[in-house]
């Protein structure tokens, strides 16, 4: 079980997890028979629905009621500076155009920062059952498909060849062509590509030993957050351009054997220009 020695992490992993739970609740019994697009970010199917901004408005809502003085980050628009030193990082629903379309790859992602340092990070994935979570020197454990509480490993190292890969394209055309061209000439060094649709499960599913790596260009903070702290805490390296943590510009996760070669591989595909 975890064991979180830290009252303060506690605290926070406590509302984090029934924060996720709430709206992924609300995301998959209140999802209406007719969701439509209520608007749209990056391009016509960068796409935001009524169910992500109402997700959004119960996660910080309960963290507003439990901790008003923190910080708040999300995606759908909820920014607050606070005084306290913690802030969270909400993705109310990850995988928008996956749960618009009706397919289960989607989730709740919240991080907890403290003096800019990610602590806590809990994913739930509510049409898998699972729900994942990590406390920074505490471990990755999930919770669903397995009895009880498991703690997450990620996969043992791998040549790159016999490497499972998942990926994510960008919703503005001209950036997901390039995508599509760097997915293009690593097929062939590979064991197979995967793109499910949502960053925070990807991140996850590495920790989980589902994956042996994981890439993608153009995520946000609040895509990444959570995810990246359960696949290290899970012991998989994260990273983005060379000596830099995850960005926009590039995150990678992988299994420690891995992610070298693979970003290797990826520099030499042209995914790690500026």
């Amino acid at each position: 079980m975890t064991d979180v020695t830290d009252p303060l992490h506690a605290e926070l992993l406590a509302i984090a997890r029934e924060a996720a739970a709430r709206a992924g609740d609300l995301l998959r019994d209140g999802r209406p028979a007719d969701l439509a697009v209520a608007a749209t970010k990056s391009s016509a199917v960068d796409v935001v629905t009524e169910m992500d901004i109402a997700a959004e408005k119960l996660i910080t809502g309960l963290i507003a009621d439990r901790r008003p003085d923190d910080g708040v980050l999300g995606e759908e628009g909820a920014s607050t500076e606070g005084t306290t030193g913690v802030r969270w990082v909400v993705d109310p629903l990850d995988g928008t155009v996956n749960y618009l379309y009706g397919l289960p790859t989607w989730a709740v992602s919240i991080a907890a920062e403290q003096d800019g340092e990610t602590v806590v990070g809990v994913v739930a994935a509510p049409m898998r059952g699972e729900t994942y979570h990590a406390v920074r020197g505490a471990g990755a454990w999930a919770t669903g498909s397995w009895d009880g509480e498991r703690r997450l490993a990620c996969r043992p190292s791998t040549v790159l060849d016999e490497a499972l890969i998942s990926t994510g394209f960008n919703y503005v055309a001209e950036v997901r062509a390039h995508q599509a061209e760097i997915a293009r000439r690593l097929i062939p060094r590979v064991r197979d590509i995967r793109r499910g649709g949502s960053a925070a499960i990807d991140l996850c599913d590495v920790a989980a030993g589902r994956l042996d790596g994981y890439y993608e260009r153009g995520l946000h903070p609040w895509d990444l957050a959570a995810g990246d702290l359960i696949a290290r805490e899970a012991g998989a390296r994260t990273g983005g351009r060379p000596g830099e943590r995850p960005s926009r510009d590039l995150t990678i996760a992988a299994s420690p054997g891995v992610f070298e070669p693979l970003r290797q591989l990826l520099e030499e595909a042209g995914a790690v220009q500026p």
